[in-house]
């Protein structure tokens, strides 16, 4: 019996883990979006632990560094980058990449927007990988009014470029067509438009 319950609560220890975990990119690594919540701290220097949000362009703002672009830098980019900035400062020539801190606190800017044709359109944020018959089943699914093969991903590139990814629900619900069954980033808007008036 205490076998049984010590078994079942590591696996609930484990499947908060796994809640707590920020989404990972198609690459299975963490890319840092606007919005996102951060701790930055220095070792051994008080006055340099802080918690930041990245703006939705992407920018951070730290001191002595000034603002850095981390959109889509992982977490361990944007420590490299700001402890080369504290290095070239008169302050810490000697600062190595170990003395600098970055972990998330929490991953905000990870949020998709599903619109048209669902039961219940809405922005939903994650913090596991989502793909895109996941995020129609947090909208409540499908509509009878769906155009289900005329469903689209609108994602923009770190430049602000959009592009249209198709989705066909059908196909994907028949086994066929899985690999278009995308793992959606932050950003990503899926449409689902009435049958017959697809875009």
């Amino acid at each position: 019996m205490l076998r049984m319950f010590r078994t079942t609560l590591i696996a609930l220890f484990a499947l908060l883990a796994g809640l707590a975990m920020p989404a990972l990119a198609e690459d299975g690594v963490y890319r840092i979006n606007g919005g996102d919540q951060l701790h930055i701290s220095v070792y051994g220097e008080q006055n340099l632990n802080q918690d930041v949000v990245v703006q939705p362009d992407g920018w951070v703002s730290f001191p002595l560094v000034g603002s850095i672009n981390a959109l889509d830098m992982t977490l361990q980019d944007l420590q490299a980058k700001i402890a080369e900035s504290l290095r070239q400062s008169q302050y810490f020539p000697n600062l190595t990449d170990s003395e600098v801190t970055v972990s998330m606190l929490k991953a905000m800017g990870n949020s998709i927007s599903v619109i048209g044709q669902v039961k219940q359109p809405g922005t939903f944020a994650f913090d596991t990988r989502l793909d895109v018959m996941q995020a129609l089943s947090l909208a409540g699914g499908l509509t009878a009014f769906a155009g289900k093969d005329e469903i689209k991903v609108l994602r923009r590139d770190p430049a602000g470029k959009q592009t249209a990814i198709p989705f066909d629900y059908s196909a994907v619900e028949e086994g066929e067509s899985l690999d278009s069954n995308i793992l959606l980033k932050g950003g990503d808007v899926v449409v689902v438009p009435q049958a017959g008036f697809g875009f």
